[in-house]
């Protein structure tokens, strides 16, 4: 990913923050000649086993996923390959009516990471079972204490089989923050403004970011 230097994340958390804010991830690997790249849509968390802190290229961290078997991405997948996962945080539009300048043009303020690592598939039913409880411990927390996943046990046990999960040994990232840095603190006060004025969660989240850019 093309980074320039003033869109640099500025600390090594706001990395690890919208990879745990935005799960989500989108995986790439290499295909076939014929088949071409793969690419899915999965959950990535960090593994709970994992110490850290972090290096300030991620190197060394150590995630989980997991996605259908059913995906021929699955079947492609080998061990030691090298993949890609990107992480999508807060974003939006920027009109140059927000600038109040001219000339202006418009542009698009986003937060991406870029995660490369070596893949490992995990072979077991019961590591798979653990990678999917470790996946939902992290996020139904959210949702308070209301919900046991251990009456679901004997049902997970039943669709696992039918659940690929693996590892990813991070070997580096990188970040764009691009958050209207180039511009005068005045026209970022605006862009800041508007964003949080449209009621909507992924402006305010973007909005939010830009306030605490040091």
């Amino acid at each position: 990913m093309f980074v320039p230097s003033q869109y640099r994340e500025p600390d090594v958390s706001w990395m690890v923050d919208l990879m745990r804010d935005n799960p989500l991830a989108l995986m790439a690997s290499n295909g076939t000649a014929a088949d071409g790249p793969y690419a899915t849509h999965l959950p990535v968390i960090t593994d709970p086993g994992w110490e850290g802190p972090p290096a300030a290229d991620l190197a060394g961290m150590l995630l989980l996923g997991h996605m259908n078997r059913a995906n021929p991405h699955w079947s492609a997948l080998e061990d030691g390959q090298t993949i890609l996962l990107t992480f999508t945080g807060p974003h939006a539009y920027v009109s140059p009516t927000v600038y109040d300048i001219t000339p202006a043009a418009p542009t698009w303020n986003f937060t991406s990471v870029h995660v490369r690592g070596t893949v490992e598939k995990i072979a077991t039913t019961e590591e798979t079972l653990e990678v999917v409880k470790s996946t939902v411990r992290a996020y139904e927390k959210e949702f308070g204490d209301s919900w046991d996943m251990n009456a679901s046990l004997d049902y997970f046990r039943k669709i696992v089989p039918g659940v690929g999960a693996f590892h990813v040994r991070v070997t580096r990232a990188e970040a764009m923050f691009k958050l209207s840095q180039e511009q005068s603190p005045e026209v970022r006060d605006r862009v800041v403004r508007s964003f949080a004025g449209r009621g909507c969660t992924r402006h305010a989240q973007a909005a939010d970011l830009m306030t605490r850019l040091p």
